[in-house]
């Protein structure tokens, strides 16, 4: 297993994956894809080429209109810079055009324009296109991409998809923030598991933080206390403890290992007791990926928006909508955390763990920000929101046809 105290060598391997895979991709894209020899000249005129910043350094004149996959970095304070596994080069973007998404620092961009004496003036920023799984798929074969302990992946498997079919009623329960210190919280949980009692869920996915009131030195114990009376609840509906099986994804601010990621899971010591009292219960790493049937779903409770908004190189036009451009970033960019390490440390040598690639069938980033579902390059992406902030609002979805619903227990 790679090492939790990784080295110089893992941290340039770490960026230099994300730029490969980014390369690869971009280079399957129509626009970029040589043309045939013997074709139409007008069907060769809209493709585009690749440089590196290495060819644009080794020129004394004036290079216009090119077009570089790089990252963003500030390596010198108020100077941006591109950076690719060639070289770096200093930008000017006084005059760049961004398109949608949010450019963050240590975020990887096609930049277009034109280099002389040695700066790379930017006439146009735009993320590097995102590819559904279908066309992934079609250059890879049947290799295991999404982890778990099948070589092969279970995406084309006849047997699993007839399941999945079958199974009209399976639905995933999807909620962030349970605060399990606080009452009116599971009053809502009591609910709920009322509702649900006649037809159980496949699963409830729980993300954290579970305590209202993250640090302390009573922290640990507070929690086993809370997970003890969420066991009781549980058990008061023996359908449900019977039937359904519990997630538990850690969030930012649960007793662990700080804020590094990713996140192992809840401590044993903590969590022992309730997995012996509701057997059908997992206590996950974050991020967490879970495969029913030939559906694959990765789980990720961080407060991403705001970061993200916050390391914008340009904020976008505040009349924008916010949810579109994270999800775009983050499809683009095939990684979950597309910021410089300061902002979201990784351990380096699992920086695997963040990619989303192939896309999935279900992206869920639980995230305080307002809930959203957004579809897109294929994937539904959603955010549950955060439970107790607003009104207790969670999300359902249902793998037989692929539809979230959007579920509130206000006023119950």
């Amino acid at each position: 297993a790679p090492n939790l105290f990784g080295t110089a060598r893992d941290k340039a391997e770490l960026f230099r994956e994300r730029y490969t895979i980014l390369h690869q991709r971009t280079h399957r894209h129509e626009l970029f894809t040589p043309p045939v020899i013997g074709s139409h000249p007008d069907e060769s005129g809209s493709k585009f080429q690749l440089k590196t910043i290495e060819t644009l350094l080794g020129s004394t004149t004036k290079i216009g209109d090119v077009i570089v996959l790089g990252m963003i970095t500030q390596l010198k304070e108020g100077k941006f810079f591109l950076e690719d596994p060639t070289g770096t080069v200093q930008l000017d973007l006084s005059k760049a055009q961004f398109h949608s998404g949010l450019y963050t620092e240590s975020c990887f961009v096609l930049a277009e324009g034109w280099f002389e004496d040695q700066v790379f003036h930017v006439s146009a920023f735009g993320f590097p296109p995102t590819e559904p799984s279908s066309i992934t798929r079609a250059y890879y074969g049947n290799i295991n991409f999404f982890g778990g302990p099948s070589n092969t992946s279970v995406k084309t498997s006849a047997k699993l998809k007839q399941l999945e079919d079958e199974n009209k009623d399976a639905m995933f329960v999807f909620l962030s923030d349970v605060w399990l210190d606080q009452v009116e919280v599971l009053e809502k949980l009591h609910t709920m598991f009322s509702g649900y009692s006649p037809a159980p869920p496949t699963c409830f996915i729980l993300c954290g933080n579970f305590s209202s009131a993250p640090y302390g030195k009573n922290q640990v114990q507070a929690l086993k206390d809370s997970l003890k009376t969420l066991a009781d609840i549980i058990c008061e509906y023996p359908n449900i403890h019977q039937s359904s099986r519990f997630v538990f994804v850690p969030g930012p601010e649960d007793p662990g290992f700080g804020s590094i990621l990713p996140r192992p899971p809840l401590a044993e010591s903590v969590t022992s007791e309730f997995r012996q009292r509701v057997p059908f219960s997992v206590f996950t790493t974050n991020p967490c990926r879970i495969q029913y049937c030939t559906q694959e779903i990765i789980v990720f409770r961080e407060d991403l928006v705001n970061k993200m908004c916050r390391n914008c190189v340009r904020f976008p036009s505040s009349n924008l909508d916010i949810p579109n451009h994270f999800v775009k970033t983050i499809l683009s960019q095939g990684h979950l955390t597309p910021l410089p390490l300061y902002v979201c440390p990784v351990y380096w040598a699992y920086d695997y763990a963040l990619r989303v690639y192939p896309v999935p069938d279900l992206l869920v980033i639980a995230d305080k920000y307002d809930p959203f579902t957004l579809t897109n390059t294929e994937c539904i992406c959603m955010n549950p929101g955060s439970f107790p902030r607003s009104g207790f609002s969670f999300k359902v979805f249902y793998p037989s046809n692929k539809t979230v619903e959007d579920s509130k227990l206000q006023g119950f």
